[in-house]
């Protein structure tokens, strides 16, 4: 029976200090082979900028907003018989009385109107509802806005620790993972990606890949939720010290080698350690001049520690 997986630990706030002190220490320079946002360099074919009229550039904004679901506030600069005009970047949007809040109690046209114009100048928080670049019709809505809002302060109010969901990758960085829950984004920290080492969270995941995450913790008042893909799974170095000990043989593929060994992939996530000195005898000059990564070999195990998560391999004839 395999052994029960540790109730998660509370994160405190040194847990997030870390991770934004170590977003902006991986952010710049960026990994070499990727952007700041995690896409591989050769995947990018976008539009200078400076190529694009401040027109253009307003409605790629919008399309982008309204693609992602984003929520805008925007300043009422006209009224008219159905509704509210609101400007974005140079673009004029509208937003119909039927889509305003609290409006709907208002039966008499007269007092309808009194009721917009008093809004004239106020900032309201919108959604996009309709785009067409065709017919230059940019439709904003505030209920949907506010019903969008109330969703996202349900969900932070209802998770706790240890909850598992669905959820979408939206985007990844060097430090890790976000993942829309449902209106509001979690975050899967690098380390919390795989039980074995990642280098990068694109070798783990797709932009919008579905993927079943753990609540680590929620922080409603910042709306931060940092989350988990590896303890969804069992954790490998549970029972090692029974299934693996000293002397005996296994056989694996090597998913990395450094500058000191190579590691092995004995099982999914679980990796054991070729220390350079046990690669081969005789002298070279780097583990590479041994063994590559994908070459599969049969090693023999030195040591097991489940404890510290390491597992010692050899190639070394028995001396």
């Amino acid at each position: 029976m395999p052994a029960p997986t540790p109730a998660p630990q509370p994160l405190d706030d040194g847990y997030w200090n870390a991770l934004f002190r170590e977003e902006e220490a991986m952010s710049s320079p960026a990994q070499p082979g990727y952007t700041g946002d995690g896409v591989p360099h050769e995947t990018i074919a976008t539009p200078s900028s400076t190529s694009l009229s401040p027109r253009e550039l307003g409605w790629a904004a919008a399309e982008k907003a309204y693609r992602e679901d984003e929520l805008v506030e925007l300043d009422v600069v006209g009224v008219n018989k159905g509704g509210l005009l609101v400007q974005w970047h140079g673009l004029q949007g509208f937003v119909p009385a039927s889509q305003l809040n609290h409006l709907s109690h208002v039966s008499q046209e007269n007092d309808r109107w009194r009721e917009m114009e008093r809004r004239q100048g106020q900032r309201l928080r919108l959604k996009i509802i309709e785009l067409d670049r065709g017919r230059n019709r940019l439709i904003f809505s505030e209920r949907m806005a506010v019903n969008r809002l109330s969703e996202r302060e349900q969900l932070l109010r209802t998770l706790r620790p240890g909850d598992e969901l669905q959820g979408r990758v939206t985007n990844f960085t060097q430090f890790g993972v976000f993942v829309d829950l449902g209106g509001v984004e979690g975050l899967i920290h690098i380390s919390e990606l795989s039980w074995s080492r990642v280098d990068h969270p694109g070798d783990m995941v797709q932009p919008d890949q579905p993927l079943t995450v753990k609540v680590l913790a929620v922080d409603p008042q910042e709306q931060r939720i940092a989350l988990s893909l590896k303890q969804t799974r069992p954790d490998p170095w549970h029972g090692v010290e029974k299934r693996y000990t000293p002397g005996q043989w296994v056989s694996g593929k090597v998913s990395r080698v450094v500058t000191f060994g190579a590691f092995v992939l004995l099982e999914a996530e679980l990796e054991g350690l070729i220390h350079c000195s046990q690669l081969a005898d005789g002298s070279f000059l780097h583990p590479r001049d041994v063994i590559q990564p994908g070459e599969q070999v049969t090693a023999r195990v030195l040591q097991v520690d489940g404890r510290g998560r390491r597992l010692a391999l050899s190639l070394r004839s028995e001396d």
